[in-house]
């Protein structure tokens, strides 16, 4: 089974909205696990617009399933993980000003970048993943920076299943063969939804961890958020 991990960056932003410590990021990372759960996803930027480098830290005692840590590895980024420890860190290339990730690594033409950045988390006992497009050449860069894992990006996938383009698939379903031969460990995120979670299992083989924040969490404003999580691990199943 395909594990779940809520990624909470929309909790942190509710918060701050408002100030003060409502909603509480650690008791809603306690209530997902409690729920089912099999992981935490948290992406820290810089201005800290969302999640806080202190909410990482407080989160470190409560997360008892997969901790996942994601972010551009700017010196601040690297500095707090290597503090915290997370199970996982997700390399991702967001610029300081982007609303959310965009894009993929040029595994190719970062990979000195990406090769360094993963032996010191690696060499700290941190497991890697970068975020890559669903580009057979991007995945075999992929392979030679070293990571343990990609994520693949899924925008594009939900944008055209939602149009009912189904063989918007095909370049993620070749992408996770190609990386599982070549010994990756292969995750998911970005846009992933209960409406298109399983179709997305069903057809992206090898398929270990999916990371779904924005659309979980709007979803649960309607279903709850421990109904939710149980219709997301019956959909990955």
């Amino acid at each position: 089974m395909t594990k779940l991990s809520v990624n909470i960056n929309k909790i942190a932003t509710l918060r701050n909205s408002r100030g003060g410590d409502v909603p509480n990021v650690v008791q809603f990372a306690k209530d997902v696990q409690r729920f089912g759960a099999e992981g935490v996803t948290i992406h820290p930027r810089p201005d800290e617009r969302h999640i806080r480098y202190q909410d990482a830290r407080d989160l470190k005692p409560e997360v008892y399933t997969e901790y996942n840590i994601e972010g551009n590895p700017v010196d601040s980024f690297m500095k707090l993980v290597l503090e915290v420890k997370p199970t996982q860190v997700t390399l991702v290339p967001d610029a300081v000003e982007a609303l959310t990730s965009n894009a993929g690594w040029d595994t190719i033409k970062h990979k000195d970048f990406l090769s360094d950045v993963i032996n010191e988390f690696q060499n700290n006992g941190i497991r890697t993943s970068i975020f890559v497009d669903p580009v057979l050449e991007q995945i075999e860069g992929a392979k030679e920076t070293g990571t343990d894992r990609i994520e693949l990006y899924t925008e594009s996938y939900a944008l055209q299943y939602g149009l009912g383009n189904t063989n918007a698939i095909q370049p993620f379903a070749e992408s996770a063969k190609l990386a599982t031969e070549l010994g990756l460990g292969v995750n998911a995120g970005h846009d992933l939804s209960l409406e298109n979670i399983q179709f997305f299992k069903e057809n992206v083989s090898g398929l270990l961890e999916v990371s779904i924040g924005h659309a979980l969490i709007a979803e649960s404003l309607y279903l709850g958020i421990e109904n939710v999580i149980q219709m997301y691990l019956r959909k990955l199943k």
